[in-house]
């Protein structure tokens, strides 16, 4: 069975599969085909690969040959032209935001799996991309905003006087923002932690955190890891709470995101405008609208002084580590749908491979989102 590597658009750094990856495909009898530069942002060159075992080539030929493409972006319009019914596409996709691409992809016979889908299970742990890329994220947020800062991390007594430590507001203490708060303390920053979910303050306080407390949060124990939607009485209580530890912080760093809506909108114009002159704003959450009402995706704006920064591929940033990771990531869910022998084996009986696969056999069978397709697509469209 063919395996194709392919490159990703201009602006995303990652990819896939290394070439230390690639001795792991052959001994589950896998052949790899690389697309022609798609390692390079990652420093992996097309030599690399060829001596790792791989077959470097074209798109065009990568697209019609193989069995398994993977990839960390959706197909072009011009690749899908090409791909054949019933070719398995995996790569983190957000089918909850790309429903129409989704229905175009099943009507084409193309079965999706997604990988930020993934049930965050036990089991499914190695294979979590959200997790091994959100980790980057909180990480390179802090040092990003360490960058900006207009004055030092941690506290300094010289004999010119003494600089207080920065203090920093993180919102949202999933995997990035346990990251985040690990690295601004290793900086010696004073560091605050707000998340909806109580369960998580044990483990910010471990971390030498102040967690912000905020009664009567939904449960988000039946949302299998993922934030939910609060009440409108406590959003308000949240805002105020916030606003309080906002005007105190010189960053704040927002990473609260909800699976297939809207990004939660957090921090106000008007708490913005509360912060001091030189504060920054590293906002995780740009890609689904950002946690402020200024956030602009992939781009850094001032206002009144703050410079917000909508930062959604902070993990490209580190494109070495974060390609080993995703392609570790995949190589622990291969297992799922291939066999030793290489040949492909879609058990859907299993949780993982059926909470993962977006489409199949010409239809959309993940739950939510054929239940987001029939509300939003046209009629007429396909299903």
């Amino acid at each position: 069975m063919i395996i194709g590597v392919l490159k990703e658009p201009e602006h995303e750094t990652r990819v896939a599969v290394l070439p230390e990856h690639i001795a792991a495909y052959q001994k589950r009898n896998l052949s790899i085909r690389i697309e022609a530069g798609a390692g390079s942002a990652a420093w992996a060159s097309d030599a690399a690969y060829t001596a790792a075992g791989a077959t470097v080539s074209s798109r065009t030929d990568i697209l019609a040959a193989a069995d398994i493409l993977l990839s960390i972006h959706l197909l072009t319009t011009a690749d899908l032209a090409i791909v054949r019914p019933g070719t398995v596409l995996l790569g983190v996709f957000q089918p909850l935001y790309h429903i129409t691409a989704m229905a175009e992809l099943a009507a084409k016979g193309i079965t999706v799996f997604s990988m930020d889908m993934i049930p965050r299970t036990t089991r499914a742990q190695s294979m979590d991309v959200l997790s091994s890329q959100a980790n980057i994220a909180g990480y390179k947020a802090v040092l990003l905003a360490a960058g900006l800062l207009p004055h030092y991390f941690p506290m300094f007594m010289t004999a010119a006087g003494s600089i207080p430590p920065a203090r920093v507001l993180i919102l949202g203490a999933g995997v990035a923002g346990l990251q985040a708060i690990a690295t601004a303390k290793r900086l010696g920053a004073v560091v605050e932690v707000f998340d909806t979910r109580p369960a998580v303050k044990e483990e910010v306080m471990s971390l030498g955190a102040r967690f912000v407390e905020v009664e009567g949060a939904a449960d988000a124990a039946a949302a299998g890891g993922y934030a939910v939607e609060q009440s409108q009485d406590f959003q308000q209580r949240q805002q105020a709470r916030i606003a309080e530890s906002v005007a105190k912080a010189d960053i704040v760093i927002t990473t609260a995101q909800i699976p297939g809506k809207k990004a939660p909108l957090l921090v106000s114009t008007a708490m913005v405008e509360s912060m001091r002159a030189g504060s920054v704003i590293i906002d995780i959450a740009a890609a689904t609208g950002g946690n402020t009402p200024l956030t602009q995706n992939d781009a850094t704006i001032e206002h009144q002084g703050v410079r917000i920064v909508g930062a959604s591929n902070l993990a490209g940033t580190l494109p070495s580590d974060a390609s080993k990771l995703y392609g570790k990531n995949i190589l622990n869910f291969l297992p799922l749908v291939t066999t030793a022998e290489g040949q492909l084996n879609l058990n859907f009986a299993d949780d993982i491979v059926k909470g993962s696969c977006i489409t199949h056999g010409g239809e959309l069978i993940h739950d939510k989102t054929k239940s987001l397709a029939t509300s939003q697509l046209p009629v007429g469209a396909a299903q």
